[in-house]
């Protein structure tokens, strides 16, 4: 499997976590894409595949850190609020575990699917206490690619999330996807300016169901 375990060192769980305290948009030409509701969106264009990568930076006002961090790790349940999701499950290979996603896209276009490893850890950065998890595409020969469904073999998000000091989370995420295909440029790219922030708030408002569901079963 490549890459397999150990494929995040603590060095990028700390950036993630400087990151969320001090945005490093400086150096390189990171534009503002969009601000809505308290999330602002920049673009970084990758010269070699035209596509952009994405940092983005928030707060979720009704979502504390640790249940945010455990809702977005819950695939089971991201099934239920994820209008999105096809296939979601996870794998143990090699002694890692890999996680298969297949995501719907609009007619006429074809589902993508992506085969990844994550990892979640809990840190203390300058009295701070930060979930960060990190995610990237591997190859695992036990998810061989489908027919009709496009796989995504550039993949890469970061996501580190804090207290706001109040009852929210401030959240800092790093993303770039290249899709493959023959899907126009702008049209990703005018996509995924309302699709991040909508994807940030539906992760709020599945917080805040999960919390409800976690009460009635007390």
């Amino acid at each position: 499997m490549d890459p397999g375990a150990g494929a995040f060192s603590e060095e990028q769980f700390r950036e993630a976590c400087a990151e969320l305290q001090r945005p490093a948009l400086s150096g390189a030409a990171w534009e503002l894409l969009v601000e809505t509701q308290g999330i602002s969106v920049y673009r970084l264009l990758d010269q070699q595949t035209g596509l952009y990568a994405y940092k983005v930076f928030g707060v979720l006002e009704d979502c504390l850190p640790d249940l945010l961090a455990d809702v977005y790790m819950d695939l089971a349940y991201r099934k239920q609020w994820d209008q999105y999701v096809k296939e979601l499950y996870e794998k143990e290979c090699s002694g890692e575990t890999v996680v298969y996603w297949q995501v719907k896209y609009p007619f006429p276009m074809s589902n993508r699917d992506y085969v990844y490893v994550r990892q979640r850890q809990e840190l203390d950065f300058e009295g701070q206490k930060v979930h960060v998890i990190l995610a990237q595409s591997t190859s695992e020969p036990q998810f061989p690619e489908k027919s009709g469904v496009i796989r995504v073999k550039h993949y890469k998000q970061r996501l580190a999330i804090q207290s706001d000091g109040k009852r929210g989370s401030k959240v800092f995420m790093y993303y770039f996807n290249n899709p493959g295909g023959q899907i126009p440029f702008w049209i990703l790219n005018n996509f995924t300016k309302s699709e991040i922030p909508g994807f940030l708030r539906d992760l709020e408002n599945a917080c805040l169901k999960y919390h409800r569901a976690e009460e009635r079963d007390l």
